[in-house]
């Protein structure tokens, strides 16, 4: 019989009561602390935050991300999310940087997860090395409004782009349904298209036309061929749906 676990992913910043306060409340299973990359010092309080949570029964693990950058907050959330599709989910928009509050918020609008966020006793602490609060008083959900992700084969596509560009070659249509064909892409293996030109009409309508809308891609014409590149919000897009794509 397979159980469902309660799930926690939290920013691991100025904060510690905020994140310890949930866990408890919820009788968290597992607790993702998502670690900044590039921290030289660590405050002392983060140590009793573990001591503390070593005396529950919690399974801790710790990512590294950078807490700064929207698009790895919001790629490392959504890969989390996928990792546990049967368990629920709940992610601390509360205890980490405003960036950091801004991805974790739209990885949850991109999933099931639900975003809460955790009202402390007090502030206390001006100084930004110190930690920002204490107590924990009560936790909220955030409202939800979904948004629309990547498909599978959009992304597919982006990371074709991102592998197969170079400064001496540009990816061009043919090249992407060759590919597509080769990995077996829904777009082309569900609708078993007639001949090339059914495969380029397929192309467009499911994959070409959804990124350009959404500025993901850049489509150049050169003598008679489209070249295709992607943008950098397409580059920040794959960073943040890649998990979509491991297993193609």
């Amino acid at each position: 019989m397979n159980t469902i676990d309660e799930v926690h992913v939290a920013p691991l910043g100025y904060e510690d009561e905020r994140i310890l306060g949930p866990v408890e409340k919820y009788d968290a299973d597992v607790l993702y602390l998502l670690e900044h990359d590039d921290r030289t010092d660590e405050p002392e309080y983060h140590d009793d935050l573990r001591a503390e949570l070593a005396d529950l029964d919690v399974t801790v693990r710790t990512v590294a991300v950078d807490l700064m950058d929207i698009y790895d907050v919001l790629g490392v959330v959504t890969t989390l999310v996928a990792d546990h599709p049967d368990d629920i989910v709940r992610v601390n928009v509360s205890s980490g940087s405003k960036l950091s509050a801004v991805g974790a918020t739209l990885a949850c609008m991109c999933t099931d997860a639900t975003a809460y966020y955790v009202h402390p006793e007090g502030y206390p602490y001006a100084d930004r090395g110190e930690r920002q609060s204490y107590g924990y008083a009560d936790d909220e959900v955030l409202p939800s409004y979904p948004i629309e992700s990547p498909t599978t084969d959009q992304v597919a596509v982006m990371q074709f782009l991102a592998d197969t560009n170079t400064a001496a070659y540009t990816a061009k249509k043919k090249d992407i349904i060759e590919y597509a064909d080769e990995v077996g892409l829904s777009f082309l293996a569900d609708n078993q298209p007639a001949n090339d030109k059914a495969k380029f009409a397929l192309l467009n309508a499911n994959v070409v036309e959804p990124l350009l809308e959404d500025d993901y891609i850049e489509v150049e014409d050169v003598g008679r061929r489209k070249h295709i590149t992607l943008t950098e919000t397409g580059e920040d897009a794959l960073r943040a749906f890649r998990h979509k794509v491991r297993d193609v």
